[in-house]
């Protein structure tokens, strides 16, 4: 296939916003349209398109590639030869989204430890608690805190999370300290708005299996960390990531409640497709997997 030719095609594409688009302007068949960008992405071994069935984006090597092909085709060989460069290189802005809380000690630590063996790596990284379109929005990878997978997105399971049912010791010395679930309709509860459950707490491991709990609610957020800053104010009991507590629990600023009655979820990372995953995505996720499979294995040994 005309590598020349591909590359103009790939620049329709993007210019077009679709492929079926490039194709009306080109006078190609969609099928064939998609051919050529797929023999670019297999030459030059590099995905230059994130697509679903319903959003198409760029991704970071795809806009250099687009860019240097705008501005002179006719330096094919140049070009491909800094596109295959970079597909072998831990380099460039490598952006992620993430649940707000994980601004913490400990995963900052994994950052400055991850930064420390691939300096040419910038990490763009959004807090959000929301669940973002990957491709939309143009990230590489979402890290995720979650038992369920999605079936557009590939997931690898990194570490599982602990989250323990926690107050303050003003609130429990206002309001008691519960000792069963029946006691817990008592108390305020600070809830989180993406929860499917907005009046009550869902225990998933107690001793008799899942069970559902209704209390009276003081406040909902759709951040973790303002439900976080609530229960150091005392205004109520909620579940928090051990993460982001570990010091809080050291200090007695908040205590753990009936720790019989964990919640435990898996911190997965999500991406768009495993084919020319590249290398500051795949690093970044390896690194991860390795570094809190060490942490556990420590506090399982220690």
């Amino acid at each position: 296939m005309d590598t020349l030719l591909s590359m103009k095609v790939f620049r329709q594409v993007v210019e077009s916003g679709s492929f079926v688009a490039a194709a009306e302007r080109l006078d190609l068949s969609t099928a064939m349209t998609s051919k050529h960008v797929m023999n670019l992405e297999r030459n030059l071994g590099v995905r230059l398109l994130n697509r679903t069935s319903k959003h198409m984006s760029l991704t970071e090597i795809g806009t250099v590639y687009y860019e240097q092909c705008q501005e002179i085709l006719e330096r094919l060989e140049v070009v491909e030869a800094a596109v295959r460069r970079s597909a072998v290189a831990v380099h460039g802005v490598l952006k992620i989204t993430a649940p707000v809380w994980f601004a913490n000690p400990l995963f900052a630590k994994a950052l400055a430890e991850y930064r420390s063996r691939y300096p040419d790596v910038l990490l763009d990284l959004n807090l959000n608690d929301r669940v973002v379109d990957l491709v939309e929005e143009g990230f590489d990878l979402g890290l995720r805190v979650t038992n369920n997978s999605s079936s557009s997105l590939l997931l690898h399971r990194i570490c599982p999370i602990q989250f323990q049912l926690v107050g303050s010791p003003n609130y429990l010395l206002k309001h008691g300290y519960p000792t069963n679930l029946n006691e817990l309709s008592n108390h305020l509860l600070l809830a989180y708005s993406y929860s499917q459950f907005d009046d009550g707490l869902v225990f998933h491991s107690g001793p008799n299996g899942r069970e559902i709990v209704k209390m009276k609610v003081s406040m909902r957020s759709n951040s973790s960390s303002m439900l976080y800053q609530a229960a150091l104010a005392s205004m109520g009991l909620t579940f928090l990531p051990v993460w982001l507590i570990e010091e809080d629990l050291t200090s007695r600023q908040l205590e753990v409640l009936m720790p019989e009655y964990t919640f435990l979820t898996f911190l997965n990372a999500v991406y768009t497709s495993r084919r020319y995953l590249s290398p500051k995505v795949r690093t970044f996720v390896d690194f991860l997997t390795n570094y809190f499979s060490g942490i556990i294995e420590q506090e399982n040994n220690g």
